[in-house]
């Protein structure tokens, strides 16, 4: 073959080349059409019995030189990526998608606390609301620390149901009253979407729990109010799952939503949960929302709380929340896990002091 004829036929397939680069865009087109259809009818994009009609159809047609193995696996990649590609259009077009706001989401909270932006959040208090005392100790201590935004727990899913649940709507009028007197704002689980409307007297913002992340109904109740809502990652929870929670209590016309990694459970013993730090920056590229860390639920240990706080925020977290007890070893729940206020001022003195924090 003269080097004529070789070039004559690159050139061929360089033609051919194009041809097919036109059609599979052509198709990616169809097929994106085809995605934006099923989406508003509520079908599955994946379909294995027409993906196995169009494969069968395809290899009855085929003349070769090709195997009907290879036809079949040339395909294959051609419809995978197609599915990819309905799923990550779907993913940008999501309300909490960055693609849709571009700005980072600001929440102006009471008293001009801002929760993402140019400045660092520290959230903190008591795994548990027990009594007045013990609510209005902490209270004072964040108080005198700087801290603007008290936690603390009223409405306790717990795995047992004999362990302590909390004091409910006692609980929020406690940490609401103390709040009030130290000038502090607040942030509570709510549970149950019946006891939303009496909550919102008493918290400033509405917490999801990791338990409940998957609890659609509640999602969509926090949705259609008129209250700053942190979500927490669920246990076992998919980055995708955690944004389209997110997506539930968006698309109900609440706009104001902070999502909180809080660990994840996998195999290791080693601390309560695994701190998904990659979390933290995939969900600023993907999401507009603000992004905390909780350190205690994450690691369970006191004694990793600190490089893990700097850890969270050099990835790019917009604050850190932490569980802060008067007496830990009394404490109804998460005794091992929560700083005394001793510890707690040494924790915030020293992610301060790390130039990390805002």
């Amino acid at each position: 073959m003269s080097n004529v004829e070789l070039d004559e036929l690159r050139a061929r397939l360089d033609e051919i080349n194009g041809q097919l680069l036109e059609l599979i865009s052509e198709r990616a087109g169809i097929v994106q059409e085809i995605g934006t259809l099923k989406e508003k009818q509520g079908v599955p994009k994946f379909d294995p019995e027409r993906e196995k009609a169009m494969l069968d159809k395809l290899v009855a047609s085929n003349k070769g030189p090709f195997t009907s193995g290879t036809i079949r696996t040339l395909f294959k990649q051609i419809f995978s990526a197609s599915l990819d590609l309905q799923s990550t259009e779907h993913k940008k077009s999501l309300l909490v998608a960055r693609k849709n706001h571009a700005e980072d989401t600001v929440i102006t909270l009471p008293g001009n606390v801002t929760v993402g932006g140019l400045s660092s959040l520290m959230v903190a208090g008591p795994c548990s609301v027990e009594s007045e005392l013990q609510t209005r100790t902490v209270a004072a201590a964040l108080q005198k620390a700087g801290v603007k935004v008290m936690r603390g727990g009223a409405f306790k899913p717990r795995t047992s149901p004999y362990d302590f649940q909390g004091l409910g709507m006692d609980g929020l009028r406690i940490l609401r009253e103390a709040a009030n007197e130290y000038g502090l704002l607040t942030i509570s689980e709510i549970v149950d979407p019946r006891h939303i409307e009496e909550a919102l007297d008493y918290v400033d913002v509405i917490q999801v729990g990791a338990r409940n992340m998957h609890n659609f109904e509640l999602l969509k109740a926090v949705g259609e109010v008129n209250k700053p809502v942190l979500l927490k990652r669920g246990l076992s929870a998919t980055l995708d799952e955690f944004v389209h929670a997110a997506e539930y209590i968006m698309s109900r016309g609440n706009m104001e939503i902070i999502l909180i990694e809080r660990g994840i459970r996998t195999y290791e013993k080693a601390t309560r949960n695994t701190l998904d730090i990659s979390a933290v920056p995939i969900l600023k590229q993907e999401c507009h929302l603000p992004v905390l860390v909780d350190v205690t639920h994450s690691t369970g240990r006191k004694d990793i709380l600190i490089p893990c706080a700097k850890a969270a925020l050099a990835a790019g977290a917009d604050g850190i929340m932490v569980e802060v007890h008067p007496d830990p070893a009394t404490a109804l729940s998460d005794a091992a896990q929560q700083l005394n206020i001793e510890e707690f001022n040494t924790f915030f003195n020293e992610v301060k002091a790390s130039g990390l924090y805002r």
